[in-house]
């Protein structure tokens, strides 16, 4: 690919990504022509996520240049918006000293974000490096498991006790050095440190000096336990619309809070996971390896390989029907085709459901019946347009009733498997996004072949 070729295509990529074109395009050259002044300049205009984006684009030596030319003004955020790989690949090059500077001027939980990634011997290395009141708060973010509140939440926060005045608040807010950069509330507390209500900033400030805060709060406050999984903690806030919620640990204590942009890039990377995890490919296949990439879709295509011949030993049972009415080999793709592709549609449907715990127990049965009717009624309307089209190309009345029955049949099939399948996986403990793909191509292709072949050996020979 020639460099212009190179050029273009980054440009297309960073305006996607919100780069502009002439951005993307003065920093290449500049960087290919060494004006490292001109690539600091135009690079440190960029905001942290931006920055993120423009060393995803380049390739490793681009990378490593870039990075010798601007790593003083390289925004710390920008390590916790970079893919995985590209990120390592900063990490790495970086060394521990200058990741720690970094680190120290991260968020608490995009510190152990970025930390999380690394091995133990680099997180010790870094972690030496910082003074001691950084250190072990972020260790023990680190010791909290991965997915859960503990991870997600920041330790800076605004508590104050009940009996507090409006301007004792006030005043305490804007004496105390080491509050949180962002807040959208304060928490009331009880002696135990146990939260016992909130006040949004918008009520404090419209509230006189003299009236004591518990006397405005809101009382008995959503908490999040330490452990409770991410996505738990995405649906309540995103369900109760919160724009922060404590977290307390096992005797109650508040200990942390999450904060609604948090969850909102968590509820992002799980519906990209589900996404990607229907697929068999990951978030970061683009920039991974091509030895790591091929060996992680290797699996899952083999185990589509699996299925595949599990399809093809039903056809194998119907060969000899085949070599009589060799039209048969002609139309049977189409009924396992439409029978995947209305089968992908409802599972599609199912898995986000589930995950967003829109589809649960009381209304299973109720999203079943529907997904049958549903799948009826569109193999009916197919059957009809695919057996007056098989019966005007084959001439064969009974041929275009075969197709038509099978297409009926393997609809009705594939809209209760794109249900039915995720919902056995979810209540097994399973990811439906994981298999559940490979689930539905298995029932649709043996259901299509052996509905349409059978009919067709019965009633054609």
């Amino acid at each position: 690919m020639s460099s212009q070729d190179e050029i273009d295509t980054d440009e297309e990529m960073g305006e996607a990504r919100g780069l502009t074109p002439e951005m993307v395009r003065t920093i290449r050259i500049a960087l290919d022509e060494v004006r490292n002044d001109d690539v600091v300049a135009a690079f440190s205009e960029l905001h942290a996520a931006d920055q993120a984006d423009l060393f995803e684009l380049f390739d490793k030596e681009r990378r490593q240049s870039l990075l010798l030319i601007v790593g003083p003004t390289l925004n710390p955020d920008a390590l916790a918006e970079m893919d995985e790989p590209v990120r390592d690949a900063v990490v790495e090059m970086l060394g521990p000293e200058k990741l720690a500077e970094a680190i120290t001027e991260l968020d608490e939980d995009d510190a152990v974000y970025v930390l999380d990634a690394l091995s133990e011997d680099q997180q010790k290395a870094v972690l030496e490096t910082v003074a001691d009141d950084i250190r072990l708060p972020l260790e023990e973010g680190l010791s909290f498991a991965e997915d859960t509140a503990g991870r997600l939440m920041q330790r800076d926060f605004v508590a104050v006790p009940a009996y507090w005045s409006m301007g004792q608040v006030i005043d305490h807010l804007r004496l105390t050095e080491n509050l949180p950069d962002e807040f959208y509330g304060i928490y009331v507390i009880d002696p135990s440190f146990v939260p016992i209500g909130w006040v949004p900033l918008h009520r404090a400030m419209r509230t006189k000096r003299p009236v004591q805060i518990g006397e405005i709060m809101d009382h008995d406050p959503m908490v999040f336990p330490v452990g409770m999984d991410v996505e738990d903690v995405a649906y309540q806030v995103r369900q109760y619309d919160l724009f922060s919620a404590p977290v307390v640990d096992d005797s109650g204590r508040m200990i942390g809070v999450i904060m609604v942009d948090d969850v909102l890039d968590i509820v992002e990377e799980e519906a990209e996971e589900d996404l990607f995890q229907i697929s068999g490919v990951k978030e970061d296949d683009l920039n991974q390896s091509i030895v790591r990439t091929t060996k992680s879709r290797f699996t899952w295509l083999a185990l589509n390989l699996l299925t595949a011949i599990l399809a093809s030993v039903v056809i194998g049972l119907f060969d000899a029907t085949i070599e009589q009415v060799v039209a048969l080999a002609v139309l049977m793709p189409i009924v396992a085709s439409m029978g995947g592709n209305a089968g992908t549609q409802t599972l599609a449907i199912a898995v986000r459901a589930l995950g967003t715990k829109d589809l649960t127990s009381s209304n299973a049965m109720r999203q079943i019946g529907k997904e049958l009717v549903v799948g009826t009624i569109n193999g009916v309307a197919f059957a009809i347009l695919i057996g007056i089209a098989t019966y005007l190309w084959f001439s064969d009345p009974v041929l275009g009733g075969v197709i038509a029955a099978a297409m009926v049949l393997n609809m009705m099939i594939a809209g209760l498997a794109g249900i039915l399948i995720p919902i056995g996986l979810d209540r097994a403990g399973a990811d439906p996004a994981i298999s559940s793909a490979v689930f539905l191509t298995t029932v649709t292709d043996i259901v299509g072949f052996f509905a349409f072949l059978g009919l067709g050996a019965w009633l054609l020979l």
